[in-house]
Formats: structure tokens, sequence, C-alpha cells
């Protein structure tokens, strides 16, 4: 997790473009579709399986005009995987990530505030909920791709600064298990990074949905509604979506 650079950052503003954007439903492309995934670099490798809550909420996004018409993100905890979309909804790529150590769905107050060695094990969480996420500046002239400022959650290359952490190992290793290590914000690999994240969201904002641990989805995503029961749910080879 990143300290937040003491810069002014509007804030405000965000909120303001994104509720003003009210796109009309029909301007957005229709629900996902299958093909839509990006084809395997390697079918031999082992693919990642998306959740029925992730693709629902990703096709509801976009038929419902929900992201207006920006790139966006599905972040499943309980899978501990990020899918990321252009703004009419086909699939760049989806990877692994770390989370937050802290099982929760909010976020302590003050949190953001906080040195990253002054936060209690307990407030260490990943909050859920629908969020506009923007480009902006961090401690050590970094930009990074803030999900949530006030609380100082973003989404970033995983850094070993620690090397007992073995953040980069969690990442690569089978299942969700041993996938909460962050302060709260969100990791993924470099090449990730490098090669979707970037240039999904490069130029403009994103809105980012983390569904919750153990939240009501509807009530963390105000306004979702199922488009339908998910069948023959998308996958995407680890080869290609990282």
């Amino acid at each position: 997790m990143p300290y937040r650079n003491r810069l002014p950052v509007a804030a405000t503003c965000l909120a303001l473009l994104f509720a003003g954007a009210g796109l009309p439903a029909a301007a957005f492309a229709a629900p996902l579709k299958k093909a839509d995934a990006a084809k395997p670099a390697k079918p031999a490798e082992e693919p990642l399986a998306f959740s029925e809550a992730a693709v629902q909420v990703a096709e509801w996004a976009v038929a419902s005009g929900d992201n207006r018409g920006l790139p966006f993100a599905v972040i499943d905890k309980s899978s501990a995987q990020v899918l990321v979309f252009s703004s009419d909804g086909r699939l760049k790529g989806a990877a692994p990530v770390l989370l937050g150590s802290a099982v929760g769905d909010h976020s302590a107050p003050g949190v953001g505030e906080l040195e990253l060695a002054s936060i209690p094990p307990e407030a260490r969480t990943t909050p859920a909920g629908r969020f506009l996420a923007g480009w902006g500046p961090a401690t050590g002239g970094k930009t990074v791709f803030w999900v949530d400022y006030d609380t100082a959650v973003s989404l970033h290359p995983v850094a070993e600064t620690n090397r007992e952490e073995k953040r980069e190992q969690r990442l690569a290793s089978p299942g969700p298990d041993d996938n909460r290590i962050t302060y709260g914000c969100i990791n993924v690999s470099a090449k990730f990074y490098r090669k979707v994240v970037r240039p999904t969201f490069k130029g403009t904002y994103g809105v980012v949905y983390v569904l919750p641990d153990t939240m009501p989805l509807k009530r963390a995503i105000p306004g979702f509604k199922p488009q339908r029961k998910a069948e023959g749910l998308l996958s995407l080879t680890t080869a290609a979506a990282d």
C-alpha cells in the first residue's frame, strides 16, 4: 500500500464527474459473451475459472450502464482475482491478486492517514464496494491507480519490500488461501500491471467493483441486479491473463 501523497487531491471532483456522466444504457455494449475473452496464448495451461458473482457484476455493469462508459475492473476477494474490462465490456485480462490481510468489507476510520506500520492487523482490510478510481500521486514521486484515495487503497504492482512475506510466490501459488497479506491495497504482478492495467486505464478514470467478504453483494454494490444465472463461466489461461 503506497502511502498517500499529502498534496491536495480533488476527490470531490471525481465524485462529481462520476455522477455527471449519466449516459443512457443504450449507449453501452450488450452483456458479456464468452467470445469476448482474450484468446489463450498457451491452451495447455490451467485456466482461471471466474466466479458466478464476478461474471454477473461485470455483465450488469455493462448492461445497466453503471460503468458510465469507462473501463472497469471486478475484484473478487473470495477467489483473489481481478478481471479487467474495456468500456464496452470486453475482457482485457484477468489475474490473481493479493489483498488486505484482514477479512472485512469496511475501512477503519482514519486508516488512510496512518503510516503502514501503524495500521493495526484488524484494520488491514480491502474495502468492498463500487469505486471511481483514477491516477494520482503517492510518496516517492510515484503515480498509482487509486481505487479509494480517502482510505489509501490502490491497485499497484507487487513489491518485495519484505522478502519474508513472499508476495510474488503467493501470487503464483494455486488457490486464494495465501493471498491475504497486504495492508489493504490490491497487488498484481508487474507484468499484468504493465500489459493490462496501465493500457486499459491510460489517460482515464475507471470503475472498480470490489466484491465483499461477508456483506451481501447488493448492499456492497448499490443497484446491482443479477442479469441471469451465469452458466459456462468465462475462463482465461494464466499465460494470457498474466
